[in-house]
């Protein structure tokens, strides 16, 4: 059984709200377009991706999509998706000459897209926002859209945040439990760098 530790000051998921107000403040709060070590980050989650190409994809938490549109090119199709409107349309803006990416509000688990399957799966700092339970039931979507021999690549913060429920360890952990023997994933690769760490998944 998987063992994820709530923080007791924010035990349930983060609202979207929460996410409205933090893109009401600061149009890139988290550095994503100018910073250095997010530059560094996506050099290193799209060298750990083991295909050139993957048919179907889908992005956890889009944000602005300086991700996502280096990682379209990956990609035959992508779907890229956030809780919060005002990323998602400058991510549409940035990505308004890449046809294979499709954008979308979405809020998980919850709004899990139904009739999809993946090959590729990217949650990067997106599920130390969710809740214990919600992180259970996002893994078990996850787990029943991705192909078998499809790749799920996780990429967090592992520093603790006081508003987050979870740790970017917690989170992988938990995946991490998934891989026991019998278990629905391969564990093909693990990264850990000073304040983030990566871990790659083959569904089975």
């Amino acid at each position: 059984m998987s063992r994820l530790r709530p923080n007791p000051n924010q035990p349930n998921t983060l609202p979207p709200d929460y996410f409205d107000a933090v893109y009401e403040a600061n149009t890139d709060p988290w550095g994503f377009e100018t910073s250095a070590y997010e530059r560094q980050k996506y050099d290193t989650t799209l060298a750990a991706l083991p295909h050139s190409q993957y048919a179907q994809a889908f992005e956890i938490g889009c944000s602005l999509g300086v991700l996502t549109q280096q990682l379209a090119a990956r990609c035959e199709h992508l779907l890229a998706i956030d809780v919060a409107k005002a990323p998602l349309d400058k991510a549409r803006q940035r990505c308004a000459q890449l046809p294979q990416v499709e954008f979308q509000q979405l809020q998980l688990p919850d709004e899990y897209p139904r009739g999809r399957s993946f090959d590729l799966v990217l949650l990067s700092e997106v599920g130390y926002y969710w809740s214990p339970a919600d992180l259970l039931r996002t893994s078990n979507h996850i787990l029943q859209t991705l192909r078998p021999g499809g790749h799920l690549l996780l990429v967090h913060w592992t520093p603790p945040v006081h508003d987050y429920p979870l740790t970017g360890d917690d989170v992988h952990e938990f995946f991490l439990n998934l891989t026991t023997p019998g278990g629905p994933l391969n564990h093909l690769k693990s990264q850990r760098h000073e304040t983030y760490r990566l871990d790659l998944f083959e569904q089975q």
